[in-house]
């Protein structure tokens, strides 16, 4: 199992695919990677060698912020816009969606399980 990034890639998929199982890379970049780095996309990641992982781990070090630093840096843009108090960091803290979407109904998983409002009969 090749560990790319402090994560475990899985060995029987493709390795397009398989970058994709970490944070930071989707599709565009999982393409990016194996395209610069010239390993056939349709070649699964259990028949690349050493050398070639080690490519891989070096190249998205080099190149992207995953991971753990993604992750990190994301919940420091939260948190500066809750600590600025301006709109969107408001929405955040309330918890409630914070791109402009409905609240009289939907919205279920920003604010989470309906509560019911008691004496409320029609």
């Amino acid at each position: 199992m090749a560990r790319i990034a402090g994560v475990n890639i899985p060995t029987n998929k493709r390795v397009v695919i398989a970058l994709q199982y970490i944070h930071g890379i989707g599709a565009a970049k999982a393409k990016e990677i194996t395209a610069k780095l010239e390993i056939a996309p349709e070649r699964r990641v259990q028949d690349l060698s050493d050398q070639e992982v080690l490519q891989i781990r070096e190249a998205i070090d080099a190149s992207y912020t995953v991971e753990g630093d993604l992750r990190r840096q994301t919940s420091m843009n939260i948190k500066r816009l809750m600590d600025l108090a301006c709109y969107r960091g408001l929405r955040h803290r309330k918890g409630l969606p914070v791109r402009g979407q409905r609240t009289h109904t939907n919205a279920r998983t920003r604010k989470g399980k309906a509560k019911p409002i008691a004496g409320k009969k029609k």
